[in-house]
């Protein structure tokens, strides 16, 4: 006999009161529901049940096997909807929110793979550099782009975010090429406007890491509006190789101090916990995982 299903008939007789009430119950016959007993109190080598010809009543054993039978039997049925929830196709409604250089240039040209691929989930994707609150503002994942900070989020790590620093061909002509960090001191930097330190950048070079103080007369709060004032010939710009790459293979942009690399900048998707993720966010986790892991 399945031990899991004499177990689920000890317990119905228990809570029935009677053998008759708990064959009534799972529509099973009397005979059957008193070989389910009599076969876990083979297989443990005592009585559960006393049994008189007016009533029944639990031994101090069986007390505290019925306990045990209860837990044992809500464990299963919760894996069983643990299973049958992996195996659910996604669908809803996902609320997602990323950087917005990030987002514009890395995350959307992808996900037309994962809609194709998950027809019944959709998205609104909210693109913004400010930290938002995944809870209170009812997002159910974030990407972010900045070491994170203490808090009770589930983070998943992405490959970390390339930045590389460059100028227009106009900007370099007329002022010349930095060659060390500390030349970007008398230069004109466009600034962008969600960094802290806004005005420090930082560079890994043959002597290690060096921080330089850099002016920013323009500052401004988009990673392509950025582009566009670089493009001008505004000044120098330290953003993603992501943002900035097609400029530089078509010449728009030319990469300064190619000796010494920005360090990159650790990029996470967060959740909030949960037991059971809902099929479409899990889809959504492993997908992201996978195309920026």
């Amino acid at each position: 006999m399945d031990r899991l299903t004499s177990m689920s008939v000890f317990v119905r007789v228990v809570e029935a009161g009677s053998f008759a009430a708990a064959a009534n119950a799972l529509d099973m016959s009397a005979p059957m529901v008193g070989k389910h007993v009599r076969f876990l109190e083979d297989r443990l080598g005592t009585n559960l049940i006393n049994r008189t010809t007016r009533r029944q009543s639990l031994t101090e054993f069986g007390r505290a096997y019925y306990e045990r039978c209860k837990l044992v039997l809500a464990e299963a049925e919760a894996a069983d909807a643990l299973a049958m929830n992996l195996r659910a196709a996604p669908r809803g409604r996902l609320r997602i929110n990323a950087p917005v250089t990030f987002g514009a240039h890395s995350l959307v040209p992808r996900l037309g793979s994962y809609l194709r691929q998950y027809p019944e989930v959709s998205i609104d994707l909210n693109l913004s550099d400010r930290i938002v609150d995944v809870v209170d503002e009812g997002y159910e994942a974030v990407i972010r782009i900045a070491p994170l900070a203490n808090s009770s989020l589930i983070a998943r790590p992405l490959a970390p975010y390339r930045m590389i620093a460059c100028a227009a061909p106009s900007y370099l002509a007329e002022f010349g090429a930095p060659e060390t960090p500390a030349d970007l001191a008398g230069r004109e930097c466009l600034g962008f406007a969600y960094w802290v330190p806004q005005h420090e950048w930082q560079f890994n070079g043959p002597d290690g890491l060096c921080s330089v103080r850099v002016q920013s007369r323009l500052s401004i709060n988009n990673g392509q509006a950025l582009r566009a004032a670089a493009l001008e010939g505004l000044g120098i710009i330290l953003q993603p190789e992501d943002l900035l790459q097609d400029d530089i293979q078509a010449g728009r942009l030319v990469r300064v101090l190619p000796g010494y690399e920005p360090p990159t900048r650790p990029k996470h998707i967060l959740f909030a916990p949960d037991r059971r993720p809902t099929p479409k966010l899990r889809s959504f986790i492993d997908f992201v995982v996978a195309a920026f892991g």
